[in-house]
């Protein structure tokens, strides 16, 4: 199995990414940062994994915004 130190994503389920970035933003905020229905209409862990893993593009933006809060946290 190959380790991948300098990826962020690696190990992390899409749950735990968004997870993670509603515990540190909350659902208001990050519905302002990636306005997407599913995060800003009744947003659920559950709604959000739905979409999220039926949409590639809206996929990438939540984690490019985690590589980046992941980023900005070690700071």
């Amino acid at each position: 199995m190959e380790t991948q130190p300098n990826n962020p994503l690696h190990g992390k389920t899409l749950e735990n990414v968004i997870t993670e970035l509603v515990g540190f933003y909350g659902w208001k905020m990050l519905g302002n940062m990636i306005n997407i229905r599913c995060f800003t209409h009744d947003p659920s862990i559950k709604s959000s994994l739905k979409f999220l893993r039926a949409t590639p593009w809206a996929r990438k933006q939540v984690e490019d915004l985690y590589v980046h809060y992941v980023t900005n946290k070690k700071k």
